[in-house]
């Protein structure tokens, strides 16, 4: 039920990163699904300055429901699906653990690029349950016609 189009339409953070690009960032899309063992696939599509950035993702089960573990080089990142209906919205809870820093975020998705202010209400009220503040909050502006080319038309 998890599986198909997500829109990245709010996303809170304590990464140092996030809060110095924040203001410039915009609405992404996620495509998630599943592999036949069970694994979170996600590819992910950032549009930055005037080209878009593409990310592929694995996170493997942890062995409780919704809890999803990834490995990429010297950092670990725990996925916790914290709440979703499957058809409008979910928030995704995510924990960074490099060398000599680890970060939270809270990511809002949506299927539709809008997404209600009884929603959002309910995600910004999340924040600080999970030690963020409203100034570490970007609710991203809709990113518009993806290029060309990207295959996300």
């Amino acid at each position: 039920q998890f599986a198909g189009v997500w829109h990245v339409t709010a996303i809170a953070s304590n990464c140092s990163i996030f809060l110095k690009m924040k203001d410039g960032m915009k609405s992404s899309m996620a495509i998630v699904s599943f592999m036949p063992e069970g694994d979170l696939a996600m590819k992910l599509v950032w549009p930055l300055m005037d080209k878009c950035q593409k990310f592929d993702l694995v996170f493997q089960q942890s062995g409780q429901a919704g809890h999803y573990i990834g490995m990429w080089a010297q950092e670990k990142r725990d996925l916790h699906v914290m709440e979703t209906d499957y058809s409008n919205y979910a928030v995704l809870h995510e924990a960074h653990h490099s060398e000599g820093e680890s970060s939270t975020a809270l990511q809002l998705l949506s299927r539709e690029q809008d997404v209600s202010p009884q929603i959002l209400q309910r995600f910004v009220e999340l924040l600080p349950t999970m030690g963020l503040t409203t100034d570490m909050l970007a609710i991203l502006p809709k990113s518009g016609e993806w290029p060309k080319g990207t295959g996300w038309q």
